[in-house]
């Protein structure tokens, strides 16, 4: 499926979502927003060296400990239709994979994979996991826009795409967020272009799992002192009902001097 941003709802998005595992929602950003992100996270990127494997991809840059790094996407993370949507399906959750992505020049596709799969949980399940993709540049097929499995998040048991099973790619304008479930088979694509492709992932996982990243070392609690209070929940500063996270007996965010 693929929407405005005008008329995207929370509940149109969880239906795109459960029908074909993922939709694309156009103009999330404005070009202003999309500016000043590219700019802070080429400041970021300059230090930031490229992948040390296959899957991350040598030739790939990625920005971990994203909100340590950046401010650029406190509220794009907490946006209204995103939490609408994350409300709907998770119900309870936190980030976990908050990361930037650059894909440079010549680098090779990534290896299909399912984001859940980190997770040793038994077949079937409720989905635990839901991406989204922020392109900062348009993403074409030619440079390395998302690829997926179409229904794939539908898929049972240990089911892989077969050479039959469609591929399509994430052509998307900057600016735009793509939601897909964590069931749902997809890759970074290649990049045959001669300028690098940048976007950012959020990932967000339920909050009785833990995060794919340690966000309490990761962004130094001066840090997370000044994050919107939403935000700190989302990383990790919150209490799964009725008790779990708790730290010396009270809420976690006792911490950071807000005690609710």
């Amino acid at each position: 499926m693929r929407i405005n941003a005008g008329d995207a709802t929370p509940a149109v998005v969880v239906d795109g979502l459960h029908a074909d595992g993922y939709v694309i929602v156009e103009g999330v950003l404005n070009p202003g927003e999309v500016a000043t992100a590219r700019a802070d996270l080429a400041r970021v990127l300059a230090e930031t060296p490229t992948g040390r494997n296959n899957f991350e991809g040598f030739s790939t840059q990625r920005v971990y400990a994203l909100f340590a790094k950046t401010r650029t996407f406190d509220e794009a993370a907490i946006h209204p239709l995103l939490l609408g949507v994350l409300d709907e399906v998770l119900v309870d959750y936190q980030l976990s994979a908050p990361v930037g992505i650059q894909i440079g020049p010549g680098e090779k596709a990534q290896v299909l994979h399912r984001d859940e799969s980190v997770y040793p949980l038994p077949q079937p399940h409720p989905t635990v996991v839901i991406n989204t993709m922020w392109p900062l540049d348009d993403f074409t097929e030619v440079n390395g826009a998302t690829r997926f499995v179409p229904g794939s998040h539908q898929w049972e048991g240990d089911r892989r795409p077969g050479d039959d099973d469609e591929v399509l790619v994430a052509e998307m304008p900057a600016g735009s967020a793509m939601f897909y479930l964590g069931h749902l088979w997809h890759g970074g694509g290649a990049n045959n272009t001669d300028r690098p492709r940048l976007g950012v992932i959020l990932e967000y996982v339920v909050s009785w799992l833990r995060p794919q990243e340690n966000h309490y070392l990761a962004v130094p609690r001066g840090v997370v002192r000044e994050l919107p209070e939403r935000l700190q929940e989302l990383l990790g500063y919150n209490i799964y009902p009725p008790f779990v996270g708790y730290v010396d007996g009270r809420h976690p965010r006792s911490v950071l001097g807000r005690d609710p």
